[in-house]
């Protein structure tokens, strides 16, 4: 029963991940309530990350809504990013940490109401002074703290004036790019539980695979309001987890 409850999370956790980001919300909270070890939590989401959103960014590739050429480098500077973002957190305290990550959600929330951009346009990811350092920033984000990594990332491709479904293959991408390293890691440390992480992964495939297709139906003046909905819950989970 265990197993069949893990495939429906991985379902929802990565259905939701995929649409708008924030797929831990769901995921991680409720494997620690299941009484499985955070290491092993957390492990068991790098892998079924790691898979589940490679499958969705190669769906989106060979449907031609993304292209190879704009997408490759987003995993060298997401790379870079993550590094620099675990090197900063070894270097400051974890209440820090929280403040910093609940600051930029909040900005990226207020920023979404005054901000140009809906989704509607169809402009290819450039490498220009703000996709970089946008970029390279969300990295730092995600390899200091992590939750909603790919809900600010979608907020910056709304910015950009890029196509949302264009914008979920980036994100996946990048999803992909930080979590293999970290996958990588706690497998080679043995923190695995192999039956636990592949429940998780069948319904993260499946999820992906939902979440994919949706969102290539979602019309863009929808995508903002989910975004702001994952993003403030987000923000009440950081809050509630690590203020009080």
């Amino acid at each position: 029963m265990e197993y069949v409850i893990l495939f429906f999370i991985g379902i929802c956790a990565t259905t939701l991940g995929t649409l708008a980001g924030g797929g831990g919300l769901i995921s991680l909270p409720a494997m620690l309530i299941m009484g499985i070890p955070v290491h092993s939590a957390i492990g068991a989401n790098k892998v079924s990350n790691t898979v589940s959103s490679f499958s969705s960014f190669f769906y989106l590739l060979k449907k031609k809504e993304i292209s190879l050429k704009e997408s490759f480098w987003i995993i060298p500077i997401s790379i870079c990013g993550g590094i620099s973002g675990g090197f900063i957190a070894s270097r400051i305290s974890g209440e820090n940490m929280y403040i910093v990550a609940i600051a930029l959600l909040i900005f990226a929330f207020v920023v979404s109401f005054i901000g140009k951009g809906n989704f509607s346009g169809n402009e290819p990811l450039k490498l220009n002074k703000i996709s970089v350092p946008g970029l390279y920033s969300i990295g730092i984000y995600d390899g200091l703290f992590g939750p909603g990594q790919g809900t600010l990332m979608l907020y910056l491709f709304g910015y950009l004036n890029i196509a949302y479904i264009r914008g979920v293959g980036l994100v996946r991408l990048a999803t992909f790019s930080s979590c293999f390293g970290a996958a990588i890691t706690y497998v080679a440390t043995g923190k695995i539980i192999w039956p636990v992480t592949l429940a998780l992964l069948l319904g993260s495939l499946t999820g992906a695979q939902i979440g994919v297709r949706i969102a290539q139906k979602l019309k863009p003046q929808y995508v903002k309001p989910i975004l702001r909905i994952v993003t403030m819950a987000l923000i009440v989970q950081i809050f509630v987890e690590n203020i009080f």
